[in-house]
């Protein structure tokens, strides 16, 4: 099968969201100016650079009562900070329930009844039982082809992890089961580990 985008696929759920896969998902903490938290997931999320740090996510929709966007770009360009966290395979049923299109002001912390603490150098919550926690400083955000579409970057100043995750000095991802987005509504675990060398290394 060949198909332009520009003209359709011709299937019953769109194959682009299933090609890419699988992709980390950044659960996405911000604080609004008017001080009340958000916290939602976005699959289209990945590190960037090394030095200094940085991430990514993009969102790609929007809210009627956000104008041209929802809660979290609308926190981050108030208030330039965000928090990422990361999401493991027993956080999926609650971190589904903060995917919902909820209003401008609903707290999805209390929602899901997810523990919160407070970032070290934000004014944000993060997700306290998390394996870990990038807390970021927003560098920009881009407008992208397209309506509704806004890739969020963002310098990562502070760093949380798990202390359970940590072995031998290394953060180890087996000790909690990374959950990833496949496509249309499907996820994935990482539950097995393997290492390659590099040539040259």
């Amino acid at each position: 099968m060949y198909y332009r985008p520009a003209d359709g696929h011709g299937l019953p759920h769109n194959p682009f969201n299933a090609v890419v896969t699988p992709r980390p998902i950044g659960w996405i903490s911000t604080r609004g100016a008017d001080g009340v938290d958000n916290l939602a997931p976005y699959s289209f999320f990945n590190a960037v650079a090394y030095v200094p740090p940085q991430v990514m996510f993009a969102s790609t929709s929007a809210k009627d009562d956000r104008g041209d966007t929802k809660d979290s770009v609308a926190n981050i360009r108030d208030t330039g900070v965000f928090c990422v966290n990361i999401v493991e395979y027993e956080a999926r049923a609650v971190m589904n329930e903060t995917s919902g299109p909820w209003a401008k002001g609903d707290d999805e912390f209390t929602r899901a009844e997810i523990a919160r603490t407070e970032c070290a150098e934000i004014a944000c919550s993060r997700v306290a039982d998390a394996p870990a926690s990038l807390e970021c400083r927003m560098t920009q955000i881009l407008r992208l082809e397209g309506e509704a579409n806004f890739a969020v970057f963002g310098e990562v100043i502070g760093v949380h992890l798990r202390d359970d995750c940590l072995v031998d000095g290394m953060f180890d991802v087996t000790k909690f089961n990374p959950l990833t987005r496949l496509g249309y509504k499907d996820y994935s675990v990482v539950r097995e580990v393997f290492s390659l060398t590099r040539p040259g290394e």
